[in-house]
C-alpha cells in the first residue's frame, strides 16, 4: 500500500482562517482597496477620499467616500436618475451620462465645502486634457483617487467618462487620456474630438441614424422611450448641453416625493354594547330560521 501524506492535518484547519464575506460574495477587491484606503500616518487620520463608480441596469452611482475603522463614510452622491430634472430622460446608463453625472457630482461635493466659486472647472466640454491648478491663497482642490470596484478598465469604459466629468467639474484627480474614448492604442494618439462626441452622445445619435435608415423595426424596438419622448438624432448635442449648464448652474439633491400607499383600513374595534348587539342579532336569525 503505497504511503499517503495527510496535508491538511488539525494544526492546517486550527490555522485556517476564511476570507472576508465581501471577497467570498465576489464584491470587493480587497487587494485594490488597501491601496485606495491605508493613508499616510503622518496625516494624523485625514480623510483619504475615493470617486467610487458603479453601475446596475438602469443606474450609475458616484460617491466620494472615506474609509473610517468602523465603515466607509460618504461625503456626496450623486446618481444617473437625478438628470431628469436637468432635462435628461433617457439614455441614463451610457457614456454621456457617466460624464453628466461625474460632473453633477463635482459640482455638489465642491458646493458643500464651498469651493464651487474657486475651482469651477472646465466650462466647455471639448474633450481636451485638463487638470485643475491650485489657486494661490485658497484651499487646495479636492483630491481624490478613482475606486473602479470590479469594473474592467478598458480603453472607452464608461467608469473613465465619470472620472473625465469630476474632473472636468474641478476635482483633482490623478488621471491620463489612455483610457478615454478617442485614444487609439496602436498609435498612442488621443482624439479629443472623438471624446467630445461621446460627452455629448454622438455616437448615440450615429447609431439611431443608422438603425432608423437600415433597420426600422429595431429601431423602433431599441429607441422607443426617445420616439416617445420625440426625441431626434440631432437634437441630443443641445439637449446635453442643455443638461450640463443647468447642472452647473444647480447642482443640488432635488428630494424625491415620498410615494403614497394605498394603506389597508383598520376596522374600529368593536365595543361591548356592539358585540352584545351582533349575539342577540344572530339568536334572532336563528329562530326565524327554525320557525321556518
Amino acid at each position: 500500500m503505497p504511503y499517503i501524506k495527510i496535508v491538511k492535518t488539525k494544526a492546517y484547519f486550527k490555522r485556517f482562517q476564511v476570507k472576508f464575506k465581501r471577497r467570498q460574495q465576489g464584491k470587493t477587491d480587497y487587494y485594490a482597496r488597501k491601496r485606495l484606503v491605508v493613508q499616510d500616518k503622518n496625516k494624523y487620520n485625514s480623510p483619504k477620499y475615493r470617486l467610487v463608480v458603479r453601475f446596475s441596469n438602469s443606474d450609475i452611482t458616484c460617491q466620494i467616500a472615506y474609509a473610517t475603522i468602523q465603515s466607509d463614510r460618504i461625503l456626496a452622491a450623486a446618481y444617473s436618475h437625478e438628470l431628469k430634472h436637468h432635462g435628461i430622460k433617457v439614455g441614463l446608463t451610457n457614456y454621456a451620462s457617466a460624464y453628466a453625472t461625474g460632473l453633477l457630482l463635482a459640482r455638489r461635493v465642491l458646493k458643500k465645502l464651498k469651493l464651487d466659486k474657486v475651482y469651477v472647472g472646465k466650462e466647455k466640454a471639448d474633450g481636451q486634457a485638463y487638470l485643475v491648478k491650485e489657486v494661490n491663497g485658497q484651499s487646495r482642490p479636492l483630491y481624490v483617487l478613482l475606486d473602479v470596484g470590479l469594473n474592467r478598465t478598458t480603453t472607452g469604459s464608461r467608469v473613465f467618462a465619470a472620472l473625465k466629468g469630476a474632473v472636468d467639474g474641478g476635482l483633482d484627480i490623478p488621471h491620463n487620456n489612455k483610457r478615454f474614448a478617442g485614444y487609439n492604442n496602436e498609435t498612442n494618439k488621443f482624439d479629443a474630438a472623438k471624446l467630445r462626441k461621446y460627452i455629448f452622445a454622438g455616437n448615440v445619435s450615429d447609431y439611431m441614424k443608422l438603425l432608423k435608415k437600415d433597420n426600422p423595426e429595431k429601431f423602433q424596438r431599441q429607441f422607443s422611450h426617445y420616439i416617445k419622448n420625440s426625441i431626434e438624432p440631432d437634437q441630443l448635442e443641445q439637449i446635453w448641453a442643455k443638461a450640463h449648464a443647468s447642472i452647473r448652474a444647480k447642482p443640488d439633491h432635488i428630494p424625491e416625493p415620498k410615494k403614497e400607499y394605498n394603506k389597508p383600513l383598520k376596522r374600529k374595534k368593536r365595543t361591548l354594547a356592539d358585540r352584545k348587539n351582533r349575539v342577540n342579532q344572530i339568536l334572532a336569525a336563528q329562530e326565524r330560521k327554525a320557525k321556518q
